[in-house]
């Protein structure tokens, strides 16, 4: 039987590659394993597969499936036997070629991952995988190697290896199909994985399925008529289509939700497809959904908004659950051609829409190659794509076993600051590979490092230099800060005790005065001066002592700041007499001096300013300006919750402040709406945003109880203006009690 079937493979692999294999090919190949049976070099593996066949099997999915050529598809002939040292990479190398020999010492290679024994079901392990095969093809061989595995995995009599192997498609082997947009694969080896390790769970979810499955599709088509005609009869331009859910992915539904199969009521689900012009796609997407909510019932804990804030690998959609016909609850998708593209072929259509120079890395290469081998190109352009990903990114194992990813170029100092602020604050070497190594040392993949820490260490400057990634470097900035701020407390309190022995009041105020005649920016550099003993401590007393003295405030400004009051950087800013006394700025208090005041304008290059995130301010609020101790000014709402303690503690350092000009584009709001739930009222909402061109939705969160709902609209304005308008048009809506705006 097995002879049989070996014969039937190999003329029909035979017939698959004969375009591409070369003359001399097919009879090395045949050569090579008559050898091999005649020396009795071929054994069963340890799930009791006939070696030759099982090749040949792979050899066929790895054409139809994925698309490999001649130097994948003579790999699986021949791999097996160079591991098992029947043949060399030299003789590989020889009859077939670089390529191929390349291809067989990637998948050994990657074998010899497997003996670090790690957590290999962990996101890094898999990324490992892809940086050590250096040449693609190895991961598509052991995809496709998985699959046909699987496919015979039931002739296996070891319960054990059956077990693992299984285990093995499901948190690895799958992953990678996924992220190689392989997701016929995907979905094939998981349902087979569940197969092997809930083998009840597995066909008593079948047998519903197909006792169900003419009841499903004629509900599918009930379900979508009705929306096709309105949605015509609105101009769109979409194609709709129903899809089943995989045996694996209705599992893990029943899991999670903890019911039976009935208890899954989003077996299926609806798929709109728009064909929408770039700049019309959220609209559009918005719109559908509104004449959805409208017609259905919609389940406001089930919306799922991905268009807003897309998921990291750039899937976009709109996911809804509506109770249609017979009470029967449906999920629908609602996305434009470009982001189904996305999400049916993964990274390669990503990047297709993105421009793959934009980006780099693991995801862009990975990219470049699923997008050839969907043009149907030869793989053997593949040679020409860098074959490693050495400059990208590594993959560094602890003792136990633990992956980290960090950036190629990552040093010792940099891996302990991976592990914990703490151990790199310590770290003083490390032991990689068994031997010592320096802080500076540079890491590669497959390292095994531990960590040497001693509790005397402290962050040097110079950490700076040898650290490698933004992480490390923040975190060293941010120890030697914590450094300078303990520092500078204790010279602080020294200079206030010598003022004091001298009868003379500590004023902040003072000692900014003090600061600026020295010819310093920041009062921090002036403490660290002092403590250093760069500025004498006598000195500074005698002009302290000057300065406390009662004289005239100077309000004139300079020739320069005359010529140019508004332009001027946070760290020039001049206060008044009146805001020196902290009296409120803003026009709804009592106004002080007008001759400082900070004009807010877009087209201003020079004037260090931010938004406060604690009030959010927008074009159009009353504001007032705060001076932070970087010399930066920090833009408030006037009725800003910490506004009352800033005018109090720091009044000296609050700054009059007005619009101007134009906004800075569009501010996220946050609104916070209560009212009736009842059916319609989420759609009734997002049709008045989605009628003004000037606002965009980013999401919604509802939640109802009790007959009525509360929830938080986030929302895109350009101004106060536009903000009161869409408040008035929300209130107005049947059924909303309340709208107002999150600080």
């Amino acid at each position: 039987m097995e002879r049989q079937e070996t014969a039937r493979l190999f003329e029909q692999l035979k017939e698959k590659t004969c375009g591409f294999l070369h003359s001399d090919d097919e009879h090395n190949i045949r050569q090579q394993i008559l050898q091999s049976l005649e020396n009795g070099e071929i054994e069963r593996d340890v799930f009791h597969l006939n070696p030759v066949l099982h090749s040949l099997q792979t050899a066929v999915i790895a054409i139809d499936e994925i698309g490999l050529k001649r130097d994948g598809v003579i790999a699986i002939m021949l791999y097996r036997s160079v591991i098992d040292g029947h043949v060399t990479y030299e003789d590989i190398s020889c009859k077939y070629g670089a390529g191929v020999a390349d291809i067989i010492s990637g998948i050994v290679r990657v074998q010899s991952l497997y003996e670090k024994t790690p957590t290999i079901e962990s996101e890094n392990f898999r990324n490992l995988l892809l940086s050590f095969a250096e040449d693609m093809r190895v991961i598509l061989v052991m995809i496709a190697d998985r699959v046909n595995l699987m496919r015979n995995l039931k002739y296996c009599p070891d319960d054990k290896a059956r077990q693992k192997a299984a285990e093995e498609a499901n948190y690895l082997y799958a992953p990678l199909a996924h992220k190689l947009g392989l997701y016929k694969l995907k979905s094939e080896l998981e349902d087979l994985s569940l197969k092997f390790l809930d083998n009840e769970a597995y066909y008593h979810i079948k047998e519903k399925l197909n006792e169900t499955k003419k009841k499903r599709d004629a509900y599918i088509q009930q379900f979508i008529v009705p929306i096709q005609e309105k949605l015509e009869a609105q101009g769109l331009k979409f194609h709709i289509k129903g899809r089943t859910k995989s045996i694996h992915s209705i599992w893990q539904k029943m899991k999670k939700q903890k019911c039976p199969f009935e208890g899954v009521y989003d077996l299926f689900a609806i798929r709109i497809i728009l064909a929408s012009e770039p700049k019309k796609e959220y609209m559009d997407c918005w719109q559908v959904y509104s004449i959805i909510t409208d017609m259905y019932q919609p389940n406001p804990k089930r919306l799922r908004d991905w268009l807003s804030v897309p998921k990291s690998n750039g899937y976009e959609s709109l996911h809804i659950t509506v109770l249609g016909p017979e009470n029967k609850w449906v999920e629908v998708q609602i996305r434009t051609e470009r982001m189904d593209d996305i999400a049916e072929h993964g990274l390669a259509a990503h990047w297709r829409y993105k421009g793959v120079k934009e980006g780099g890395g693991m995801d862009e290469w990975l990219a470049s190659i699923r997008a050839a081998m969907e043009a149907g190109n030869d793989l053997e352009v593949m040679d020409s794509f860098q074959k490693s990903l050495k400059d990208e990114e590594i993959y560094v194992f602890t003792p136990k076993g633990d992956l980290f990813k960090l950036a190629a170029g990552a040093t010792v100092l940099d891996f302990a600051f991976c592990i914990h602020s703490k151990v790199g604050c310590h770290c003083t070497g490390a032991k990689v590979n068994g031997r010592v190594q320096n802080m500076r040392y540079e890491l590669h993949s497959g390292d095994q490092v531990q960590i040497v820490t001693n509790v005397q260490q402290r962050p040097k400057r110079e950490w700076l230099q040898i650290a490698h990634t933004s992480r490390a470097k923040s975190k060293i900035r941010l120890a030697l800060k914590e450094t300078t701020v303990k520092e500078i407390a204790i010279t602080k309190e020294m200079v206030e005790r010598r003022l004091k022995n001298r009868k003379l009041d500590f004023d902040e105020a003072v000692i900014q005065q003090l600061v600026k005649k020295l010819g310093l920016k920041e009062v921090a550099e002036f403490y660290r001066q002092v403590g250093e003993g760069l500025i004498d401590m006598q000195d500074v007393i005698e002009k302290y002592a000057l300065l406390k003295s009662p004289k005239p405030v100077q309000t004139s400004l300079s020739s320069e700041e005359r010529a140019d009051p508004d332009h001027r950087s946070a760290a020039d800013f001049r206060l008044t007499d009146e805001l020196m006394t902290g009296v409120s700025p803003c026009k709804n208090g009592v106004g002080g001096s007008r001759s400082d005041v900070l004009v807010i304008d877009q087209s201003q290059k020079d004037l260090d300013y931010v938004l406060a995130s604690c009030c959010h301010p927008i074009y159009g609020d009353d504001v007032f300006g705060f001076v932070t101790v970087s010399g930066g000014i920090k833009v408030h709402r006037c009725d800003c919750p910490n506004a009352p303690e800033l005018r109090r503690r720091f009044g000296y350092r609050i700054v009059d402040a007005q619009w101007s000009g134009k906004g800075r584009g569009q501010y996220a709001i946050t609104l916070r709406i209560i009212g009736n739930d009842d059916i319609g009222i989420v759609s009734n909402i997002t049709s008045v945003i989605s009628k003004d061109e000037r606002i965009m939705m980013r999401s919604i969160n509802i939640d109802s109880r009790d007959g009525l709902f509360a929830g938080t609209l986030v929302v895109n304005v350009d101004d106060t203006g536009r903000l009161e308008q869409l408040i008035k048009k929300l209130r107005t809506v049947k059924g909303v009690r309340q709208v107002s705006r999150v600080l």
